[in-house]
């Protein structure tokens, strides 16, 4: 809003599947707890017990259990996190005027405006409070005048806090922070910029736009900006109605469920493929059906959060056996994917999602090469 001061929060679910796995059985609260695939697995997540021992998410299982032996080691549900994150999202919704839902853990919310009728701060820890209150579940956040702000103090407030940065005291509360707590600073760039003996946020606002620019190309500008507490993304309204879908109307009317099925797969797989090439995953898919007298049914189900054709084709057959009308003809069929989020990394860091993704990877680029059609699903004949 030109003219206006923006007011942002920014809301994270402290070690987000850790938390859950503890609310599904207590025994683990407090333990050094590693979530992911033990076998040639990753660790999707751990306690902050575990981060003593200098494990991080994304650390190969065995080097994990190298450096704490003593870890316990659950595969995790992504189910129950999916529901989770729901139940969160919709006491975000009930409250917030505009919220972002950036991941399945992670909320931005615009507070812009609502300082003119409730004290943003206070608003936000009540809202924080109620979070915890319904779910159990511990939520940090950080409160500032822009997201990237926003962000960074809701990292420095965790595990289970939250922080104001006033307006104007930006460039004080990141100066004394290493420079790769700036989101986008990697571990490539944080190791360019200590060989530049920039190591904190103070040594790199300390350079002026030009000579970063010289550095580092366009992204030098971005660093300098950074570095200043400026950052002007908008925070994108998640409840607008999001979703990908396709249906088709037939030439000919069909009663052929061995027709219908193959129909169902190809464009479940389509509506698949555009969620990945779109960095989403869906929360939600319905089938519709109509009929040659134009009768038109629908019927939806929530759903763990996926992007996996072969998560989202059983889920389609599904819905199909519950709609339709045994023997009779049908007109038009169709597929949607909704409650749409961006992807969150973490679920794809499970051993065998992990090999998943890949494949998926490799079967998409081949599509992109040679047409999205160019690959499909084999289909049996025989019931639906």
């Amino acid at each position: 809003m030109a003219g206006q001061q923006r007011i942002i929060a920014h809301f994270d679910l402290d070690a987000f599947f850790v938390s859950v796995e503890c609310l599904n059985n207590p025994a683990l609260k407090g333990l050094p707890l590693l979530v992911g695939g033990r076998e040639r697995g990753v660790v999707a997540a751990c306690s902050y017990e575990a981060r003593k021992f200098g494990i991080h998410s994304a650390m190969p299982m065995k080097t994990a259990l190298r450096l704490c032996p003593q870890a316990t080691v659950v595969k995790g549900s992504r189910g129950d996190y999916s529901r989770y994150s729901r139940w969160v999202t919709e006491i975000i919704a009930a409250k917030a005027p505009l919220f972002e839902k950036a991941s399945i853990d992670e909320f931005y919310l615009d507070l812009t405006g609502m300082d003119k009728y409730f004290q943003p701060y206070q608003w936000t820890i009540d809202l924080r409070q109620e979070i915890i209150d319904k779910t159990g579940l511990p939520i940090s956040f950080g409160l500032a005048s822009n997201k990237m702000v926003a962000k960074i103090a809701t990292d420095e407030a965790k595990p289970n806090g939250y922080l104001h940065i006033p307006f104007g005291r930006e460039k004080e509360f990141l100066a004394p922070l290493k420079v790769n707590k700036i989101p986008g600073v990697g571990d490539h760039m944080y190791q360019a910029l200590k060989e530049w003996n920039i190591e904190t946020i103070s040594d790199l606002s300390a350079q002026s736009a030009e000579v970063l620019e010289r550095r580092f190309g366009k992204y030098g500008g971005e660093l300098w900006n950074k570095a200043h507490g400026i950052h002007h993304g908008q925070v994108v309204a998640w409840y607008e109605a999001k979703s990908i879908s396709t249906e088709n109307t037939f030439d000919e009317n069909s009663a052929d469920p061995d027709w219908l099925l193959t129909e169902l797969l190809r464009m479940t797989e389509r509506v698949g493929y555009e969620l990945r090439q779109d960095n989403k995953m869906a929360g939600c898919i319905a089938v519709k059906i109509r009929y040659p007298d134009f009768e038109t049914t629908s019927k939806q189900t929530t759903i763990p959060y996926t992007f996996y054709d072969d998560e989202l084709i059983p889920q389609a057959k599904e819905l199909f056996n519950k709609l339709y009308r045994k023997g009779h003809a049908v007109r038009l069929l169709g597929v949607r994917l909704s409650e749409l989020t961006d992807e969150a990394v973490q679920t794809n860091l499970f051993s065998d999602v992990g090999k998943k993704t890949e494949l998926y990877k490799a079967i998409d680029d081949v599509k992109n090469r040679f047409g999205k059609y160019s690959i499909t699903k084999a289909t049996g004949k025989g019931k639906i």
